[in-house]
């Protein structure tokens, strides 16, 4: 009996023990593991399916009143239906979260659903938001950021520039947002006549040389003359879209023909024969095609802050509101118009 007993103080047969203990361990902290994971996927899915069908607000209510969810899980709920584009359903999770959230919270949330209305086109709703957060926390750069952005979408620019002064004493890089809103100023005065505006605009211009485009698309829109004479060589590629699109009328060949960029420019539109080659691999292609096939160029911007690609220029990036980051992209296309006045002919 006592060599039975031996046997159980043998240090192989503690180990041999040891790791037995450790396996039954393992293996049922695998399984209840797992098991765990399926009753919240489970308990996930029957929550999920409520949200197929947007919930009445009453619904909504008695939902996040219940408590089920978190208050962070409602807002990422939100935050996901934001970036799908629903922001009908996101701004009623932020409307009845309002109404239950902590004191703590209630300036994110309001910020979430200001930022929501505007994303929606509610400007109204959104400056009123805005304001209100301003109200309780002026100090709050976020709300008046996109509080100028209201008012500049809204064409109040006089007082997005006046939200400028709170930016500016909070440490914020305004002086671009500054020009940049008295350009539109001057754009949309109907007090100036057209030669105040043109004086104007070419002050702002000298003075900062920011917002090419937006100037000399005004510029050579209403007085393509007076655009050449204040000409900056230095630009021709910014504007190069801008430039493709010219009235035949309206070049300048004294200019044109000082210039080797748009030498090359209006060789391969064929205005001109002042290039026979070029370094840019669609002009060059346009220029030796001479006009024997219907092509042109297209053209894409693409925002340096944020890398979004749009087919149009623009001076405030939709998605980063970023000022004067659009880079020009350019690519040969198919002249449609080309087509047009072939088969226009063919029916005279």
């Amino acid at each position: 009996m006592d060599l039975f007993f031996i046997e159980y103080r043998d240090p192989l047969f503690s180990i041999i023990i040891f790791f037995l203990i450790i396996f039954v361990i393992t293996f049922f902290s695998y399984w209840w593991g797992r098991y765990r994971r399926k009753e919240d996927s489970r308990h996930l899915d029957r929550f999920l399916r409520q949200f197929r069908s947007l919930p009445s607000k009453e619904e909504l209510k008695v939902l996040i009143s219940s408590g089920e969810l978190s208050e962070k899980s409602w807002l990422l709920l939100a935050n996901s239906y934001y970036k799908n584009g629903d922001y009908e359903k996101s701004i009623e999770i932020y409307n009845e979260l309002l109404k239950v959230s902590s004191k703590t919270n209630t300036k994110e949330t309001m910020f979430l659903l200001g930022k929501t209305y505007f994303k929606a086109g509610f400007l109204e709703r959104s400056k009123h938001i805005f304001l209100e957060i301003l109200k309780n926390s002026p100090r709050t750069p976020q709300a008046l950021h996109y509080l100028l952005l209201v008012y500049e979408y809204m064409r109040d620019y006089k007082s997005a520039i006046d939200v400028l002064e709170p930016l500016d004493e909070l440490g914020g890089d305004i002086e671009l947002d500054r020009t940049y809103l008295e350009l539109l100023l001057v754009m949309n005065d109907v007090k100036l006549n057209e030669d105040e505006k043109q004086e104007k605009l070419l002050k702002i211009y000298k003075e900062k040389h920011k917002l090419v485009y937006p100037i000399f698309e005004y510029l050579f829109r209403v007085n393509p003359e007076l655009a050449w004479k204040h000409f900056d060589s230095s630009k021709s590629e910014d504007l190069t879209e801008l430039l493709w699109h010219l009235e035949v009328k309206n070049l300048n060949l004294d200019i044109i023909s000082q210039n080797a960029y748009l030498r090359e420019l209006y060789s391969a539109r064929g205005d001109v024969t002042l290039a026979q080659n070029s370094s840019i691999f669609e002009l060059d292609v346009l220029i030796k095609l001479q006009g024997k096939a219907n092509a042109t160029l297209s053209f894409e911007y693409i925002c340096q802050s944020c890398k979004g690609t749009y087919p149009f220029v623009f001076t405030r990036c939709s998605s980063c509101h970023a000022i004067d980051t659009a880079k020009v992209e350019w690519s040969l296309s198919r002249d449609y118009r080309g087509d047009f006045s072939e088969e226009n002919n063919s029916f005279q």
